[in-house]
C-alpha cells in the first residue's frame, strides 16, 4: 500500500481487501478533526474518555491527543481494532501534530502492543472483531465509530453492536460517525440513541447520537 494524499494535504492508505481508503478524500485530518474530535465535543471535555471503532492508520487518536495535550488535559483512549496496520505502513503516515507525532514515535516502536502510557495519558487497544468483544460499561464520554463503510464491513454497524456501544458510554456521552446510511441510522436509534444529522466534507451529512436514556434491554 502507497500513502495517497488528502485534499488537506494529510496521507490516508487504500486497503486492497476492503475495496476503501481509510479516510475520506476531502481530509483524513479535517474529518478527524471536525468529525470525531469536535462533534463529540471531546476537544471541550476535561477528562475525555475515548472509545474508537476502528483505530486504523492512529489519526483520530493522534487529532484528539493534540488536542487534549494543548490544553493539559490526560487523554484516556480505548480502540478496537480488527486487522492492526504493520509497522512500516503506520510509519509513512505522518501528521502536522507535533505534540502528538512525539508520542506516535513512542507508539510505533512498541507497535503492535496492547497498550502503551505516559504523562499524556493512555491507549489500550483491543485486538478482534467488536462484535465479540466485551466493552467497559458506562465508561466512554465519546464513541468514534469508524471502521470499513456498511457495505463492506458490516458487522460494527449492526444493531446488537450499537447497543453494546451505547452501554459503553456515559448519560449524554456522544457517538459520531462518517455514515447517514439509512438502515445503520435504523439501528442507532433502536439502540437508544438520540440522532442528529450535521453538515459533512464532501457528501450531505454525519450522523451523532446521544445516549441520553437507558439503552433497551
Amino acid at each position: 500500500m502507497e500513502p495517497i494524499l488528502t485534499q488537506d494535504g494529510t496521507p490516508t492508505l487504500f486497503h486492497p481487501g476492503y475495496r476503501e481508503a481509510y479516510h475520506p478524500r476531502q481530509g483524513a485530518l479535517l474529518q478527524a478533526r471536525r468529525l470525531y474530535l469536535e462533534k463529540t465535543l471531546t476537544h471541550l471535555h476535561p477528562a475525555p474518555r475515548v472509545l474508537e471503532v476502528g483505530l486504523g492508520l492512529l489519526v483520530n487518536f493522534r487529532t484528539t491527543l493534540e488536542s487534549a495535550l494543548e490544553r493539559g488535559v490526560y487523554l484516556r483512549y480505548l480502540a478496537v481494532e480488527r486487522e492492526p496496520v504493520p509497522r512500516d505502513l503506520l510509519a509513512q503516515v505522518r501528521l502536522p501534530l507535533p505534540r502528538a507525532e512525539e508520542v506516535f514515535a513512542e507508539v510505533l516502536k512498541g507497535w503492535p502492543e496492547a497498550c502503551f502510557r505516559g504523562p499524556w495519558g493512555e491507549l489500550r487497544i483491543l485486538f478482534g472483531e467488536v462484535e465479540a468483544l466485551e466493552l467497559p460499561r458506562d465508561w466512554a464520554t465519546a464513541v468514534y465509530l469508524d471502521p470499513f463503510s456498511p457495505r463492506a464491513n458490516p458487522g460494527p454497524w449492526s444493531f446488537p453492536v450499537l447497543r453494546k456501544l451505547h452501554r459503553a458510554l456515559r448519560r449524554g456521552g456522544r457517538l459520531a460517525t462518517y455514515s447517514a446510511q439509512g438502515a445503520f441510522r435504523w439501528n442507532l436509534k433502536a439502540a437508544g440513541f438520540a440522532l442528529h444529522r450535521v453538515p459533512a466534507l464532501g457528501k450531505r451529512e454525519w450522523t451523532v447520537g446521544i445516549a441520553l436514556k437507558a439503552p433497551p434491554g
